[in-house]
């Protein structure tokens, strides 16, 4: 019995989706097999969507302002903090 996508694992959701893709590579599909596969695809793509949104939400890091308080912050909010483009260049 095969799991639905939403109970996959995200290496699980990335192994379907890889295998999608080299599915539809191949060009050896009929038409109907090849919308299989993109379907298949896109479902695999929305359950890592899914797991990364979920993973990014629980990744917080703890930030000590300036002021000695402390905040919580995603951790990809902190990395575009510090990867922003100076204007003077």
């Amino acid at each position: 019995m095969s799991k639905s996508t939403t109970e996959l694992s995200f290496e699980e959701a990335i192994s379907k989706l890889e295998d999608s893709v080299a599915r539809l590579e191949s060009g050896d599909l009929t038409l109907e097999e090849s919308l299989a596969a993109f379907e298949e695809g896109i479902s695999a793509t929305r359950a890592c969507t899914g797991l990364l949104d979920k993973t990014r939400k629980r990744v917080q890091v703890l930030v000590e302002k300036a002021s000695g308080d402390f905040q919580l912050e995603f951790l990809d909010e902190a990395e575009d903090e510090d990867s922003e483009p100076d204007d003077a260049g």
